[in-house]
Formats: C-alpha cells, structure tokens, sequence
C-alpha cells in the first residue's frame, strides 16, 4: 500500500501559467532592450510548454546560443517576477486541489512535493497557501544544484517511507516515478504535450479526479 505520495507542483496543482506567462514576456522584453534578442511574437502555448523545465534547462532550449551572462540574469527577471506575483495574491490552485489534498492527508499519506523551482519561489508559494496544512516537505530543484528529479527523488526516499506514487503533468515526472520504481499517475489537464506522459500507470483530466484514482 502506497505510504508517500509525491506530487509535481507546477502544472499539477498549481495553474502556473497566469503568473508565469507576464513574468516571461518581462524577461524578453529585457532583452529585447538589450539587444541580444529580437522583437518576435511568442504564441502562449509555446511558453506553457516550458512549464515544469528548470529554469537552466528552459533558457538552454529556447535560446542555446545567448551568453550564459543574459540567461541568468533573464532568469532572476523571471523568478522575481514572479515572488511578486504570488505576494500580490495572483497565484492560483486549480479548482478542488484543496479539497483532494485534504481528504488524501486524512487517509494518511505522507504528502510532498518535488518541484523544478527556485528556493524563493518554493517559499512564496508555501507561506501563500499554507502549504504545512497538507505537505511535510517541499523539496525544490535548486537546492539540489538544479538536479534532475529522478536523482533528487532519492532524498525523498531517504527521508520518507514507501511504496511512493507520483503525480505530475511532464515527462520528467514520469521518468522520477520510474526511477524510484512508482507507479505514475499523469495529470492531462496541465502543461505536457500530447504523447509525452504514454506510459503512465493512470490518467486524470482534472484535480478531482486524483483522490478517487488513489
């Protein structure tokens, strides 16, 4: 019987893109300004599509050519942008996240969370929404040197009891459930592209269909 249930956060319980896309698009204009990029319109649906990258592998797709000097400072216009966001109160869940988790916490669960993000953006989220009420940890990508979540989701084995299951909406989510050995639950309402969760245990097009899934 599953005991820890690891949850993506971006794109599986947070609806990510209404902060991101603003913050992304201040970032671009930065360099647009600087004249290392130029002026071009960027379809929305391909900035939903770096969703659930790290912030180096994301930079590193979409422009691998810039100076690594404009990819990390376009990467803090990008994080801060977005801290303020989830400040002002802009961020969002999507529609019955809290409701699930709560009644998977009163099952007993051990809940966390394993995330591509930043440690400023883990920690704005989880003063916003309180996130101790359901989650014993929030592990983040950049404490870890922007390591890949398959090799971060041996802390999490380390630090909590098995068997694990994992939720998330990108292939790397998937790729963790398999290396920890998990059975893999693959949420189509978030931001990977078609094909990419094919081999998931499960699928889910809605938050609330997690809880019945479990």
């Amino acid at each position: 019987m599953v005991k820890t249930i690891i949850f993506d956060y971006d794109g599986t319980i947070h609806n990510t893109l209404g902060i991101y896309e603003p913050a992304f698009r201040e970032a671009y204009q930065w360099l647009a300004e600087q004249n290392v990029v130029e002026e071009q319109k960027i379809e929305t649906a391909q900035i939903a599509g770096w969703l659930g990258l790290n912030s180096k592998e994301m930079w590193d797709t979409f422009l691998p050519e810039l100076d690594q000097r404009y990819k990390d400072q376009a990467s803090a216009i990008v994080g801060d942008s977005m801290v303020r966001q989830i400040r002002k109160h802009r961020a969002v869940w999507y529609p019955g996240a809290e409701e699930m988790l709560t009644a998977l916490k009163n099952r007993g669960y051990h809940l966390v969370i394993l995330s591509n993000c930043k440690v400023a953006y883990r920690k704005a989220h989880w003063e916003e929404f309180r996130m101790e009420r359901w989650f014993k940890q929030f592990y983040d990508c950049e404490s870890y040197g922007f390591c890949p979540k398959t090799e971060i989701v041996q802390e999490v084995i380390r630090d909590y009891p098995g068997p694990y299951l994992v939720i998330g909406d990108r292939r790397q989510d998937l790729e963790c459930a398999r290396s920890c050995k998990s059975p893999f639950i693959g949420c189509l309402y978030g931001y990977g592209e078609k094909g990419e969760l094919d081999g998931a245990d499960y699928f889910v097009k809605s938050v609330e269909e997690i809880t019945g899934i479990v």
